[in-house]
């Protein structure tokens, strides 16, 4: 079993920048996919960015705003979020995948086995 804690959420204006951070629990951490996705009231959870081994993917809307790592030493995630926008107000909600995921496999949330509860990003205009 894994769990994952997600903090770093928060309040900010546009143009400014956070950083998430997600804290797995587990011993396999490394070997996992790990996947940053959000939701805003009234939509879909969509995805936003991966980490699968040393491969990186993006949402368009955040290509060049955003950067997932990880640091498999210490079994965390995390996603620098700078420029934001009004429109990445939501909830980010940090998994992981228990296999290696590649290309258009990273985006989907069925591919992923465990979530966290979320934390809230608020950008105000």
């Amino acid at each position: 079993q894994v769990q994952l804690v997600e903090s770093g959420g928060g309040m900010v204006q546009a143009g400014g920048s956070l950083r998430l951070s997600c804290a797995a629990s587990g011993r396999a951490f490394s070997g996992y996919s790990m996947g940053w996705f959000r939701q805003a009231p009234g939509k879909e959870r969509e995805f936003v960015a991966a980490i699968s081994w040393i491969d990186k993917y993006y949402t368009d809307s955040v290509k060049g705003r955003f950067t997932i790592s990880r640091d498999s030493a210490v079994n965390m995630v995390y996603l620098q979020m700078n420029s934001l926008k009004p429109e990445d107000t939501a909830v980010y909600y940090c998994a992981a995948d228990r296999h290696y995921c590649s290309g258009s496999g990273c985006y989907d949330v069925q591919t992923y086995d465990y979530w966290g509860r979320g934390t809230q990003v608020t950008v105000s205009s």
